[in-house]
């Protein structure tokens, strides 16, 4: 995990983007952000760059390619594996039965979107203040 990395955003609602476009901007982290509509998109990125992402915040679903098989993706690819990526679902949708598939595919986390600009400022200063903290594999 690289502490400074680009923060990818996997979100197919242009609000949403925006939102967390607004989000990131207010908490100043010096981190990049890149947005991507789909999955497949995303894994493009992911296997044709030589840059280290921090994290990365799915939605579920997307078109192309949704966020389970994506997470699937990178999780089976021995070249994405060793980037330890954390890989963090972030969704309106939300039931059990999918918070179980994403931990079952060894998901950090899953997030819920909440309504509120204040609310989702706060869950996304927690998710980035937790992994800033955090010890990675590949950070020795």
């Amino acid at each position: 995990m690289n502490k400074n990395g680009p923060i990818i955003i996997i979100e197919d609602d242009a609000d949403d983007q925006f939102l967390l476009e607004q989000i990131f901007k207010k908490l100043n982290y010096s981190n990049k952000v890149i947005y991507f509509s789909d999955g497949e998109e995303a894994l493009g990125f992911l296997n044709r760059t030589e840059l280290m992402p921090f994290l990365i915040l799915s939605d579920v679903n997307m078109p192309k390619l949704d966020g389970f098989a994506l997470r699937q993706k990178i999780f089976t690819d021995s070249q994405l594996q060793v980037k330890c990526i954390p890989y963090l679902f972030f969704s309106t949708a939300v039931s059990q039965e999918m918070v179980i598939e994403a931990y079952s595919m060894s998901a950090q986390g899953f997030f819920i979107k909440q309504d509120s600009m204040s609310e989702l400022e706060k869950t996304i200063s927690v998710i980035m203040e937790y992994w800033k903290r955090c010890a990675a594999p590949n950070n020795f």
